[in-house]
C-alpha cells in the first residue's frame, strides 16, 4: 500500500469513529483530547498552573473579583478524573492559590475553579507543542499590585544593620518611588522621612510640624528608636556607593534547560550555584563599598528572558552574570564557557548555535503570543551597546581566569553572540556556561555539592576582582 492510500484510509477511519460518537451522543472533545499531566508552580512573583494535554484544549476562563477566583470551563467530560490531579498539586504556602475545585458544570463540559488569597491579574493562553511538550493550556497567577524588586534589596541592605526597620519599612510602604537619577537613593530618603517623623506631642511643640506620616508606615520599634534610627542614617556616609550584582540562574519552572544522562536539569544545578554565589558575595564589601547581591528568581519557578532584563535594571545592577550549564547531541564535549553580547553576529557558530537555544528559553517557558511578538520587536532595535559590550568582555576574561582553576575550559577566550538575556544597554552582562551537563562526567561534578562551592568560589573571586579593577560608574548612591 502507498503511503498516499495509507494517508486516505486513516482518514477515512477518523471519520467514521467521529460520526459513530457524535451518533452515540458523546462529546467529540472527550474523544479528541487526553491530559497528559497537570502543574502547579508557585513563587512569589506569581503562580502558573500548566494542563498539558495531546491535543488543544477547547477553555473559556472567568475571573471573579469578590471573592477573587478564576473559573475556567473546559470541554470534554472525560477530562474530569484527569483535572481532578490538580488538588493536590497546590502547596499550603502557595502565595495565590488557597485551593483548587474540579467539577462538571454541563455533561460536556469540566469547571475548575481556583479560589485565591489576593486579587490577581491573570493570564490565560495556549502554547503550541515544544521541546518534551505537547499542548499546553496556561493559567499564569501574577498578582495586581507585583513585588518591587529595588525596594525587597535596599529593605534588606538596611536590615542588616537596623534589624527591624528595612523589613517593616518594605512591608508596610507601598509608595511608588520618584524616578530620577538614582531610585535607590530615593527609597532611602523616602524610609529616613519615615522614621525620622515625630510621634509624639512633645516634640511636636517644640519642633515646626512636619508632614504627617500614618502609622502603618512606621516600623514596630519606640519612637527614641526612630529618631536614633534616623539619625544614624543622616550621620553615616551619604556617599557609599552600593554595589549591586543581579545573578541570573537560568530557566526554571516548565523550562527545565539541559537535561544530562542521568535525569539531571541544568534548572536546578544552576540554582545552587547561584545561592552559593550570593552567599559569598551578599554583605561583602569591595574598597569598602558594600556589596548586595539580587537574584532574578530564587526558587523554581520560570521567568521570561525579557523579564531578567528589566528585573536587573529595576535594581540597577551594576553587573549581570547569567549562570547555565551547556549541552550538546553528543557526550564527547567538555568545559566552561563565557559568553558576551555581540551587535555584529556572532564570534563563532557554536556561539550563534547556543545562543538560539538559550534564546528558545521563551518558547519552552511558555509567553503569550503578544509579549513574544513584543520581545521579538525589541530584539531587532538597533543596539548602540559598544561601552556595555566592552565591559562585559572584561569582566568574561576575568571570569574565564577563575574557571580555569577549577576545571577545564571549553573555549580560552570570551565567545559572543545575540543572547536575549544580555541585552541591558546600561549592565555590562555575561553567560557562563559552567559545564557540559550533557557530558556524563561533567553531570557527575556538577551534582557534586563539593564541585559547585568550587564554582561558586570562582564567580565570586570573579566578581570581587572586576569591582577591584573597574569601580562601579560615577552615579552616587547614599547608602545606608
Amino acid at each position: 500500500m502507498t503511503a498516499s492510500h495509507s494517508s486516505t484510509r486513516r482518514r477515512a477511519l477518523y471519520w467514521l469513529a467521529t460520526a459513530a460518537l457524535a451518533e452515540l451522543g458523546a462529546p467529540l472533545t472527550a474523544w479528541a483530547a487526553r491530559v497528559l499531566g497537570v502543574r502547579v508552580w508557585p513563587a512569589r512573583d506569581y503562580t502558573r498552573v500548566t494542563i498539558e494535554s495531546d491535543t488543544a484544549l477547547s477553555a473559556t476562563p472567568v475571573y471573579v473579583s469578590e471573592p477573587p477566583r478564576l473559573a475556567v470551563d473546559i470541554r470534554g467530560a472525560d477530562l474530569l478524573p484527569s483535572l481532578q490531579a490538580l488538588v493536590q498539586r497546590v502547596q499550603a504556602d502557595d502565595p495565590f492559590v488557597a485551593r483548587v475545585r474540579v467539577g462538571l458544570f454541563n455533561p460536556e463540559t469540566v469547571r475548575l475553579v481556583i479560589d485565591l488569597k489576593q486579587p490577581i491579574s491573570p493570564q490565560v493562553f495556549q502554547l503550541e507543542p515544544v521541546a518534551a511538550y505537547q499542548h499546553r493550556l496556561v493559567l499564569d497567577l501574577y498578582p495586581t499590585e507585583p513585588p518591587d524588586p529595588l525596594a525587597e534589596l535596599i529593605a534588606r541592605h538596611i536590615e542588616r544593620d537596623q534589624p527591624g526597620v528595612g523589613a517593616a519599612a518594605a512591608g508596610n510602604d507601598t509608595r511608588p518611588l520618584v524616578s530620577g537619577d538614582d531610585p535607590i537613593a530615593a527609597w532611602i530618603d523616602r524610609h529616613t522621612a519615615s522614621v525620622s517623623a515625630p510621634a509624639d506631642a512633645s516634640t511636636s511643640a517644640a519642633a515646626p510640624a512636619a508632614p504627617s506620616v500614618s502609622s502603618a508606615t512606621l516600623p514596630a520599634t519606640s519612637t527614641i528608636s526612630n529618631r536614633a534610627n534616623a539619625q544614624a542614617l543622616r550621620d553615616r556616609d551619604r556617599t557609599e556607593r552600593l554595589i549591586i550584582v543581579a545573578l541570573d540562574p537560568g530557566h526554571g519552572g516548565e523550562d527545565p534547560g539541559a537535561i544530562g544522562p542521568n535525569g539531571t536539569q541544568e534548572k536546578d544545578i544552576v540554582l545552587a550555584i547561584a545561592q552559593q554565589v550570593r552567599q559569598r558575595l551578599d554583605g561583602t564589601r569591595i574598597h569598602g563599598n558594600p556589596v548586595r547581591v539580587f537574584m532574578t528568581r530564587d526558587a523554581d519557578f520560570f521567568v521570561p528572558l525579557h523579564v531578567r532584563v528589566q528585573k536587573a535594571r529595576q535594581v540597577q545592577a551594576d553587573l549581570l552574570v547569567s549562570i547555565h550549564a551547556d549541552a550538546f547531541f553528543t557526550p564527547q564535549p567538555r568545559g566552561a564557557s563565557v559568553y558576551a553580547l555581540s551587535d555584529r553576529g556572532a564570534s563563532s557558530a557554536a556561539a550563534r548555535w547556543l545562543a538560539q537555544r538559550e534564546n528558545n528559553a521563551d518558547r519552552v517557558g511558555g509567553l503569550p503570543v503578544a509579549v513574544r511578538d513584543a520581545t521579538v520587536q525589541r530584539a531587532l532595535l538597533d543596539m548602540s551597546m559598544t561601552a556595555q559590550i566592552n565591559d562585559s568582555l572584561r569582566v568574561g576574561d576575568i571570569v574565564l581566569r577563575e574557571l580555569q582553576r577549577v576545571g577545564n575550559l571549553h573555549k580560552p577566550r570570551v565567545e559572543q553572540a545575540g543572547f536575549a538575556v544580555l541585552r541591558a544597554p546600561d549592565i555590562p552582562s555575561v553567560l557562563v556556561e559552567t559545564a557540559f551537563i550533557s557530558n556524563p562526567d561533567e553531570e557527575r561534578r556538577l551534582r557534586d555539592p563539593a564541585h559547585q562551592a568550587r564554582l561558586a568560589d570562582a564567580l565570586a573571586r570573579a566578581v570581587r576582582r572586576y569591582f577591584e579593577r573597574n569601580p562601579p560608574l560615577a552615579r552616587t548612591r547614599r547608602a545606608a
